[in-house]
């Protein structure tokens, strides 16, 4: 039976059947996250070891695959050629464009995206709902550290210093402000550490009256946030719990972007109190 697809005929491509299996087994150790032995490999990628070790042995031989003094497999040196080209070749921005888009389209609501830039956390991608919304937001708008969700996810994943610097300037920024009493320093490290469990930060009627943000990181291979994602809407109009179905794309799209980016571990998460 064909399919088309605006008049173009398309068929599915015959691959190699063997290949496929070792594409499983390469995959089953990245899951893994660890050297796995030959029993252990085999039952992640679900395959009897008798039919997974043949596979093992020509990825030993290509150089895909290292097997150490244990007996235990891992990445080896032409994985690590391959995922340096792949690395050197990624472009944070560029991944996140058709994420945004397709967040755009399936809620309905602004999607947008910062990096943190000299000055702070900076828009660098809006697209806008088709709804009309007032949400003061341009390309190249610097948030705060303090009082906006992107600000603050930014921050709860920043090193001390570059923190400290951030937070002494956050007044010259969109809704920003100082850090003047230590009561206000503590709830804000409060704040943060809330962040890094959630994996999520929201903004409810502020800075912005009437509009509500729900913000995400994005991380890259180093475990470093590269950038932050945000879906913004009027009040009202979407769930903003962290367990409602707006929040679950975002969570969804932001994993899956930092995993193509190359992050497979966990997120450096100290927080550090600012007196």
């Amino acid at each position: 039976m064909k399919e088309e697809s605006s008049g173009v005929e398309t068929k599915q491509q015959r691959g190699i059947l063997s290949l496929d299996s070792s594409g499983v087994i390469l995959n089953a150790l990245v899951t893994a996250a660890q050297p796995l032995s030959l029993k252990d490999l085999a039952l992640a990628a679900g395959m009897p070891t008798a039919k997974a070790f043949p596979h093992l042995v020509s990825l030993q031989k290509t150089g895909m695959l290292n097997r150490d003094t244990d007996g235990c497999f891992s990445p080896g040196p032409l994985s690590l050629q391959l995922g340096l080209m792949a690395l050197q070749r990624l472009s944070p921005t560029r991944e996140a464009e058709q994420e945004i888009l397709q967040m755009a389209r399936t809620t309905g609501m602004s999607v947008a995206m910062a990096t943190l830039g000299p000055l702070g956390p900076t828009i660098l991608r809006l697209e806008e709902s088709a709804r009309p919304q007032h949400i003061s937001l341009r390309l190249g708008t610097v948030m705060s550290l303090i009082n906006t969700a992107i600000g603050r996810v930014f921050a709860a994943y920043l090193p001390e210093d570059v923190l400290g610097g951030l937070l002494a300037q956050d007044d010259m920024r969109m809704a920003g402000q100082l850090l003047r009493s230590g009561k206000a320093a503590q709830e804000y490290q409060q704040r943060l550490q809330a962040i890094t469990t959630e994996k999520m930060d929201t903004a409810l009627d502020a800075p912005v009256p009437g509009i509500h943000t729900l913000a995400a990181p994005v991380f890259d291979h180093t475990g470093s946030i590269c950038l932050v994602i945000a879906l913004i809407g009027s009040a009202g109009s979407f769930n903003t719990n962290y367990t409602g179905d707006v929040a679950q794309s975002l969570r969804q799209a932001v994993i899956g972007l930092s995993q193509r980016l190359g992050y497979v571990g966990s997120p450096p998460a100290k927080i550090v109190e600012h007196k």
